[in-house]
């Protein structure tokens, strides 16, 4: 029974990582965390098998000592070129730096295959996977079959290249169009997170509309008011001292109830709520490629008065700005509960751990806890990263003493 129960979990467990974020970078961009890198090179040395036959011909007895040295250190040259070209950062059309490399790893390619013989003829394989990582797409399409063309062109002129011309072709192709559609993919992701940004821009200032918007409705009327009782009363006063006095009253009430719904409407401008932080860092951590876990953050608190809400929930915007931004953490977890008298806020990565960008903003924050008769702990997860604890204090024994 007990088999079952934990296939059943493993499988629950597959269904729910399809739906998580994948960390993406691609073609094009430049890695931003030590893991990105090693992925990205993970990858790139997938492409390396095929230089098992040049790797072959200079381990094996086929040249001089002179030849084998020399063609090694062709050989670790071409490789670093190439990784170089892949790794760095060429996302604008024609970049200066992709050309002069391109040209660099045909000419290698050349003196390599004339000089040592067919197996160097892989090396026209990478040739068109550089054209394809690092060239834009309309130019990209006809370096890769003028590399391909090239590698004809050399095996023509080097013997015993019937078996090695053949085989070469669909790697050559492939790679090479396959890195031109990894490369549109990159673009299209970036695009994508511009658009976003973007859209969350136009957000903020739909928000100052409204604001804008609820100020001018919540003061157009009462102004129009008092200004109106203000000319009536003004008329009074000489030979109705009474009226006066009651329209310098209505004046008083009407200006005392615009104050309370200016100060209403800009405090639930300024001040977050925990339901809407929640929402918001589920969509950051899952945009920034953070598999976020939410299980124990639980809103809604009967006892947990306005300000102490904008208190934990601005605590919570910084945390997770924290992880998006700095921490290159895979994963997130954020938990609300409920410890003695106090509610606490939870936020644990497990990124770099604590460094020197974690203090922006933790000392306004501290101090924000602080007006909420709150308390802020920050430094190293249990098991590594990054953990931030917020507490406020619940009105349970305010209430129970009213």
């Amino acid at each position: 029974m007990s088999v079952l129960v934990r296939c059943r979990e493993w499988w629950r467990g597959i269904l729910a990582a399809d739906d998580e974020p994948v960390e993406f970078n691609g073609i094009g961009t430049r890695p931003d965390t030590r893991r990105q890198a090693l992925v990205k090179l993970a990858w790139v040395g997938i492409w390396f098998a095929y230089l098992a036959a040049p790797a072959e011909d200079v381990l094996g007895d086929h040249h001089t000592m002179a030849a084998d040295i020399l063609g090694g250190l062709g050989l670790l040259a071409f490789v670093l070129v190439y990784i170089a070209l892949v790794l760095q950062k060429t996302s604008r059309p024609m970049d200066e730096r992709v050309l002069p490399v391109l040209v660099l790893l045909l000419v290698m390619a050349v003196v390599l295959s004339l000089t040592l013989g067919a197996p160097w003829l892989v090396l026209f394989v990478y040739v068109c996977v550089g054209c394809g990582a690092g060239l834009p797409m309309k130019v990209s399409r006809f370096a890769i079959l003028l590399a391909l063309g090239g590698m004809f062109a050399v095996g023509l002129n080097i013997p015993d290249t019937d078996t090695f011309l053949p085989v070469l072709v669909l790697p050559a192709l492939l790679g090479g169009f396959a890195m031109v559609g990894v490369r549109q993919m990159a673009r299209t992701t970036r695009a994508l997170r511009e658009a976003r940004a973007t859209v969350a821009h136009l957000a903020a200032n739909e928000e100052r509309l409204r604001l804008a918007r609820d100020l001018h409705d919540l003061l157009g009327h009462s102004l129009s008011l008092i200004t109106l009782k203000s000319e009536l009363a003004g008329r009074m006063l000489p030979d109705k001292p009474d009226q006066a006095a009651q329209q310098v009253a209505d004046i008083e009430r009407v200006s005392r109830q615009a104050l309370v719904d200016v100060r209403e409407a800009v405090s639930g401008f300024r001040r977050p709520t925990l339901d809407a932080e929640i929402a918001g860092a589920r969509t950051a951590l899952a945009a920034a490629g953070v598999t976020a876990d939410l299980d124990r953050a639980t809103t809604g608190h009967p006892d947990l008065p306005p300000d102490e809400e904008g208190a934990l929930a601005w605590a919570l915007r910084e945390a997770v700005t924290n992880v998006v931004r700095h921490s290159g953490a895979r994963r997130c977890e954020i938990s609300l509960v409920e410890v003695d008298d106090e509610l606490c806020l939870t936020v644990t990565d497990d990124g770099r751990g604590p460094r020197g960008a974690y203090g922006n903003g933790l000392t306004g924050l501290t101090e924000r806890l602080a007006l909420a008769d709150g308390s802020l702990e920050t430094g190293p997860g249990p098991k590594g990263g990054f953990r931030l604890r917020a507490r406020v204090p619940l009105s349970r024994s305010v209430a129970v003493d009213a």
